[in-house]
């Protein structure tokens, strides 16, 4: 199953900074000081634009800047869907980078995805002001041993 939904995230709304960070560069657009924790519960939509797109899903989790230059984080979260017929959840963990495309394996699921296997895609749209927008892409697989008969 593949389709791409859009991760829209706004400072102080539905993301927020727990922890900051001890060395590095100051907090921008695209860093944050290593050892930062960030919280987020961000809407998936299917269009760039959140209005008026409808919500398919919700992205929540956390990342904990994990490099000096400000620019990589581990990145863990679980995302709730409901699209194409198919509702649950998928969680999973890797490293982010800020500014350019990132893959991450999916971990585990739940509903109508438990045992699915696979890798989300998050690339930054728009860094720019106090919403920031990432392109989700989902590339799911059921082993053969979870298909429903």
């Amino acid at each position: 199953m593949h389709f791409s939904l859009y991760q829209h995230e706004t400072i102080n709304k539905t993301g927020y900074f727990i922890v900051n960070g001890v060395a590095g560069p100051h907090v921008s657009q695209t860093t944050t000081p290593f050892g930062t924790i960030f919280a987020f519960q961000d809407p998936l939509t299917t269009t760039v634009s959140y209005s008026p797109s409808t919500v398919h899903g919700t992205a929540q989790g956390a990342s904990i800047t994990s490099s000096l230059d400000g620019l990589q984080s581990l990145s863990m979260a679980t995302i709730s869907l409901n699209i194409k017929n198919h509702k649950g959840s998928i969680s999973i963990l890797g490293e982010t980078h800020n500014t350019k495309p990132a893959d991450h394996p999916v971990v585990g699921g739940t509903g109508d995805f438990l045992l699915v296997q696979g890798y989300v895609t998050s690339s930054p749209v728009n860094l720019v002001g106090i919403t920031v927008v990432y392109k989700i892409e989902f590339h799911l697989y059921w082993p053969p041993y979870a298909i429903k008969k």
